[in-house]
């Protein structure tokens, strides 16, 4: 049983990371012309270094019906949510995941380099806000991963294997 328990996480972590990277890369999120600009002048126009910056846009745009409610919306709650079953599935599958400070560590690394790749190959841009929200999801999630195993609902034997 806890093979097969094993195994379906493995299967159901591959699924999820297939859909994150379609999200993520595969969906055109890229400006339309940035064939056209130098990737410095890329950068500089679909970057956001300022913290909050998107996100107050998006509570604004929200608050004064100026934007459409589904753009703000699904922007902030799908970035949130995103990252969210990375919480769970990485300290489940990555026993040294389960220590906050590495998965923070680790969490922080890969967001960033996904942010690095959006704008390396054009398909998105760097928003500090998304990783800041993908970072928030991803918390939650280790959080609900932390509950899981309080509550033991999800064991480890002596040896850190999953049962």
């Amino acid at each position: 049983m806890r093979n097969l328990l094993k195994i379906a996480l493995k299967v159901s972590f591959g699924i999820y990371l297939f859909a994150l990277a379609v999200i993520l890369f595969m969906s055109s999120r890229g400006l339309g012309f940035a064939h056209e600009l130098t990737l410095l002048e890329y950068i500089k126009y679909s970057s956001n270094f300022v913290p909050f910056k998107t996100i107050n846009t998006y509570i604004n745009a929200l608050q004064d019906g100026t934007m459409n409610r589904d753009i703000p919306i699904k922007n902030l709650l799908g970035n949130f949510v995103l990252f969210l079953p990375m919480g769970i599935f990485l300290p489940i599958l990555f026993k040294r995941l389960s220590i906050f400070k590495k998965y923070i560590i680790t969490i922080i690394l890969v967001l960033l380099l996904i942010e690095i790749i959006q704008v390396i190959t054009r398909l998105g841009s760097f928003d500090i806000d998304d990783l800041l929200l993908n970072l928030l999801g991803a918390i939650l999630g280790f959080s609900i991963y932390k509950l899981l195993v309080q509550l033991k609902i999800i064991r480890y034997d002596s040896n850190k294997n999953l049962t």
